[in-house]
């Protein structure tokens, strides 16, 4: 838990998120990144799949749904949390490191894990004046630094150790850099359960308990209906691809969200029920994306073994 003796936000927060994205670049061709940077289609769709598909296909109707015919499931406030999380972008680190421990295109992941965060900045407060009519201003240079200095950088310093003996020392030692890519993902998962569950959110047991029941639901189908559409024969996509596509296009941040929603809602009564839906499914990503890596691994190693 963050703020503990072992000062895990330090250690796996930080320094373990860096190395992350150190060996990620360490580990990608430049040739790489600049055809996931430029595949059009793949990139188009995941974004689509984010800020119009969730809003128009989850948000909206989910929460109207629930307002009319399970009135006094949730209050308001938890079922406008729900409309501002399906509006979120992508996360910054998770879909890269479930997409890595699955075997798919890292650098797919990585690619639209940056366009989605820099394309939220602008799309996020633009869906929710849509849905709110808030005024909104946001901090835009403060968040593409922070985006520029948790994702960009070390990612860069690692392609520039490709030009040293570091790449020569990661390909002999593969396997054990990608044994440390897991470790530090379940440390981030261990710590995100345990930050959910021992601070609390300030909400009722009974409310809990259906944004529990609801968020996983939310989550699986549109984990499953994405890896449907983007395995798609029709639409031509590498295996890694496809897994890499579904973890981008099935995630909401907590990393960005929260600044957004705390400033987008400052001083309104309902900011701690906005900001419980990501809170939740923060954890709740990370435990079931973990549980489909083995599964999108088999995936991705049938497809190379029918090659």
């Amino acid at each position: 838990m963050n703020g503990g003796v072992l000062r895990p936000e330090l250690f796996i927060g930080k320094i373990g998120v860096t190395c992350i994205f150190l060996i990620s670049g360490l580990s990608l061709q430049l040739s790489e990144l600049a055809d996931a940077v430029t595949h059009f289609k793949l990139n188009s769709l995941v974004q689509l799949a984010i800020f119009g598909a969730w809003p128009a296909l989850v948000g909206v109707p989910l929460t109207r749904i629930l307002r009319s015919f399970l009135p006094g499931l949730l209050p308001p406030s938890i079922l406008d949390g729900l409309l501002i999380l399906s509006c979120l972008p992508t996360t910054v680190n998770m879909c890269i490191l479930l997409t890595s421990a699955s075997g798919g295109n890292v650098a797919s992941a990585l690619s639209n894990a940056v366009i989605s965060n820099v394309l939220g900045i602008f799309a996020t407060p633009a869906l929710l004046l849509r849905f709110f009519g808030e005024n909104i201003e946001l901090p835009f240079g403060n968040m593409i630094l922070k985006l520029c200095n948790k994702v960009l950088l070390p990612v860069a310093v690692g392609q520039a150790l490709r030009t040293t003996p570091a790449k020569e020392l990661y390909t002999q030692n593969s396997k054990k850099f990608k044994r440390l890519q897991d470790l530090i993902l379940l440390g981030i998962v261990w710590n995100a359960f345990c930050n959910a569950f021992t601070r609390g959110l300030g909400l009722e047991l009974k409310h809990g308990i259906a944004l529990l029941t609801i968020l996983p639901i939310m989550h699986i189908s549109s984990l499953a209906a994405l890896f449907g559409m983007f395995k798609s024969k029709f639409l031509g996509f590498t295996r890694g691809e496809a897994v890499a596509g579904t973890f981008c296009a099935s995630q909401k941040t907590l990393a960005f969200g929260l600044p957004l929603i705390n400033t987008i809602f400052e001083g309104n009564p309902n900011l701690a029920a906005y900001c419980a839906p990501i809170l939740f499914i923060h954890p709740l990503q990370l435990i079931i994306g973990s549980l489909c890596v083995p599964g999108f691994t088999r995936y991705i190693e049938n497809g190379e073994e029918n090659k």
